[in-house]
């Protein structure tokens, strides 16, 4: 999957809002866009879409169901994500709760393998009150977890910021998992340690469509790939 051409060309983007090219366009939504016209977010060109299903061990997207099943029937390529909470359980814990709750994976071309969402704590330490090494076993932790389940390694979302903080910049994951990187700018910018490319890229927080703008780093064909687990 890796794209070395279609990163450059994400690098020359000369604007905050990309103009559309080969790089196939997504959108990633949670209880935030409740209502969404999937028809016509098919038809603006998206090609795929992230959902959030959980937080945690306590919360479920009540959003979710509508939006996987909106998105499926639109014929978007659509994955879940979980926000995580390091604080509260155990990184193991958050990745079986999230495979039951919408965050699983199979090999029918359709489905991205599950996203990790892990930055910035939304109410208290940046770091959770982790230190590096704690944190990378945690994430590590949701990592093995997830893929003795599904045979898929989880897709990390986070900051390069938040990663060079929170995880000592560990390189322990860029062989692994793929990276989905959040930069709202012109480029891609600096990746955290351990990645050469990012198979996403979150450009925007907002745009035309509902919810956030991403990118994949390729061509359809390799999107679907992704789907499918080759």
């Amino acid at each position: 999957m890796k794209c070395l051409a279609s990163l450059a060309l994400a690098l020359a983007v000369s604007s905050a809002t990309p103009v559309k090219r080969a790089d196939p366009q997504g959108i990633d939504v949670s209880s935030h866009q409740p209502n969404i016209d999937w028809t016509t977010v098919k038809k603006n060109g998206i090609a795929f879409a992230y959902i959030k299903a959980t937080e945690g061990t306590s919360y479920i997207s009540p959003t979710f169901n509508s939006q996987y099943t909106g998105a499926t029937k639109a014929g978007l390529i659509r994955g879940g994500y979980h926000f995580a909470h390091p604080d509260s359980s155990s990184g193991a814990a958050q990745a079986k709760y999230f495979l039951a709750h919408g965050g699983g994976w199979s090999g029918d071309g359709v489905t991205l393998p599950g996203a990790l969402d892990i930055e910035y704590n939304p109410s208290g330490a940046e770091c959770y009150g982790l230190s590096a090494s704690a944190m990378v076993s945690w994430v590590k932790d949701f990592s093995n977890t997830y893929k003795a389940a599904t045979g898929r390694y989880p897709v990390i979302y986070t900051t390069t910021d938040w990663w060079k903080s929170c995880t000592g910049n560990s390189a322990t994951f860029g062989s692994t998992n793929p990276l989905w990187i959040a930069h709202y700018a012109s480029t891609i910018g600096t990746l955290p340690a351990g990645w050469e490319y990012a198979s996403f890229w979150q450009y925007a927080n907002s745009g035309p469509n509902p919810g956030d703008a991403d990118l994949w780093n390729g061509d359809l064909a390799g999107l679907k790939r992704m789907a499918l687990g080759s």
